[in-house]
């Protein structure tokens, strides 16, 4: 559950988490719930065994997609570890040595391809790629990895890449982010734990960057590899038409004293008044994400969470969290916090809630808190023993079904066709999170029409039911 810290320069884009009684109300009703919906009862797996399923709930249609036409005059720029700033850029064998020379040149259309090498940030630079410049509705400006090459973007700084002055339709995709984790010891972190300006400790991977009126929208972050962030892995603030998809996020938040996660959409920002999806954080594995220093406004470790929707009420969009693979961080594997208009649809979470701190008070694998119009539905929550695997805390409208519990959970709420079993993953232990053939969650879920893919891009299955959890099983 956690907030944002709202710093005052642009170089702090730090992930902080916070608490209910920055927006709680008194006058809160009583949940809606779906016809069946039913609060702490224990539905047995046999209820659910082949049987045709139907539902009220309304889906939102995923918006139209146009084609992005080719630009004419538009420029191809290349950068190469072996480049040169020198050079014109134009090609593979005339590159630039620097994300940012190229970044400086782009215009709607453009496209920077980046080749093998090790990217850093400078002394004094805020970031290793900073973008401030926008493409247009039919001519995205696109920062990707040259097809076979795999670039590495290693920074101490506060971002490894970060979009802000209002930067729109940028796409950044196949690239890997590293942090500073490698060259920090906790004992040194704690040490800095009232340290703002410390860069060592507190930097992202990944930052869009919204405040001071300067506010992003059409942004695609794809397939890359982020990881090792003393701050957020990837961190998206008063953003809107965001697309999170296919990235790998690890080892972040450790570090920062501003309370961070993996995947994190702060205060959510309506460019418009569609009320379709607009924001989407779909297929990704995010895991090891978690706090060994205190937040500082609060004294205490309150995030590391795989994927949080935060401090969102207002927004006039619907937020889709679809597909994902979460497990083993420090605070939940997935939740909405002080948000609405969420939908948390065919997830895995496993064993999250690692941070003994957050594992006493047990708040869910996944979860909704002080929260309205959210529905968690064909996910599986995997928990420790005795630890709650999900809540309802505050809540208005939030509805929870077609869920798979492991046995000796504590559960806090239940739909009529939540089930409490064994999920019977493949291998578990190896992180192998498909399905056995015996497997309850196998066509036991809620169709999503809006949801035809699986974690692995396989086609949800198009008969009366598809499967719980991020995999679909042929």
């Amino acid at each position: 559950m956690t907030i944002e810290f709202l710093q005052h320069t642009l170089f702090f884009p730090m992930m902080i988490h916070g608490f209910g009684f920055l927006s709680l109300s008194a006058s809160l009703v009583l949940p809606w719930a779906l016809t069946g919906l039913v609060q702490g009862q224990r539905i047995t797996e046999s209820l659910v065994k082949n049987v045709r399923q139907s539902s009220t709930v309304q889906e939102i249609s995923l918006p139209s997609r146009k084609l992005i036409s080719a630009v004419p005059n538009a420029t191809t720029y290349y950068v190469s570890g072996t480049g040169n700033d020198r050079n014109s850029g134009l090609s593979t064998s005339s590159a630039f040595r620097t994300l940012q020379r190229a970044a400086n040149l782009t215009n709607p259309g453009d496209t920077v391809l980046i080749m093998n090498g090790q990217y850093k940030n400078g002394p004094k630079d805020g970031s290793v790629l900073s973008i401030k410049r926008s493409g247009t509705a039919n001519a995205w400006i696109k920062f990707k990895a040259y097809p076979g090459h795999f670039p590495k973007i290693q920074h101490n700084t506060w971002n490894g890449i970060s979009i802000s002055n209002g930067a729109s339709y940028i796409e950044i995709n196949g690239l890997e982010v590293i942090g500073n984790n490698a060259n920090i010891t906790l004992s040194y972190a704690l040490s800095q734990k009232y340290n703002k300006s410390n860069t060592l400790t507190n930097g992202n991977c990944i930052s869009i960057e919204g405040r001071n009126n300067a506010r992003s929208r059409h942004i695609n972050i794809l397939n890359n590899k982020v990881h090792d962030c003393g701050g957020a892995g990837i961190s998206a603030i008063k953003a809107d038409y965001v697309k999170v998809d296919n990235n790998t996020v690890f080892n972040n938040s450790w570090y920062s004293l501003y309370g961070c996660s993996g995947i994190s959409m702060l205060n959510n920002w309506s460019s418009d008044n569609n009320q379709g999806y607009k924001i989407f954080v779909t297929n990704n594995k995010t895991y090891n994400n978690r706090m060994y220093v205190p937040w500082i406004d609060a004294g205490r470790i309150t995030d590391g969470n795989g994927i949080i929707v935060d401090v969102s009420k207002g927004y006039k969009g619907r937020v889709l969290v679809a597909n994902n693979i979460t497990y083993n961080n420090g605070g939940s594997g997935i939740h909405a916090h002080d948000s609405e208009r969420v939908d948390i649809i065919n997830n895995t979470a496993y064993l999250n809630q690692q941070t003994p701190e957050i594992k006493k008070k047990g708040k869910g694998e996944i979860y909704a808190g002080y929260s309205s119009d959210v529905r968690i539905f064909n996910n599986i929550m995997y928990g420790s023993p005795g630890i709650a695997v999900n809540s309802n805390m505050k809540n208005v409208n939030v509805t929870y079904n077609y869920n798979i519990y492991r046995k000796d959970s504590v559960i806090k709420m239940t739909g009529s066709r939540d089930i409490i079993a064994d999920p019977q993953f493949v291998n578990a232990s190896a992180r192998d999170f498909r399905l056995k053939s015996t497997s309850p969650a196998i066509n036991s879920g809620l169709k999503w029409s809006s949801l035809t893919t699986d974690f692995l891009g396989n086609p949800r299955v198009s008969s009366y039911a598809t499967d719980r959890g991020a995999y679909e099983m042929r």
